[in-house]
């Protein structure tokens, strides 16, 4: 499953999100995957898709940096499983 994370920094945390990216990396836990991510212009908040076996696994990688700010998870499907869902009923 995909999932668009929605990440909050925490106001003054900016800085040691990205100094403990650069020590540790994502800190992905098995079963998780980054697609790709987008920060907005303010650099106050992050846009990500991953992909995960489970939301318990995704979890777990938020817990690693929930100190520095806050996530949103939205599970998501492409355009085109959408129309599919919409035509079919599936």
């Amino acid at each position: 499953m995909q999932y668009m994370i929605i990440e909050r920094f925490h106001p003054g945390k900016v800085k040691a999100l990205y100094q403990r990216f650069a020590e540790k990396g994502r800190m992905l836990p098995a079963g998780v995957q980054y697609i790709n991510s987008w920060i907005n212009e303010e650099v106050t908040v992050c846009y990500q898709v991953m992909e995960a076996e489970s939301t318990e696994k995704l979890q777990q990688w938020v817990r690693e940096w929930n100190d520095l700010a806050d996530f949103e998870v939205v599970p998501v499907i492409s355009s085109a499983q959408a129309k599919e869902k919409v035509f079919t009923g599936g």
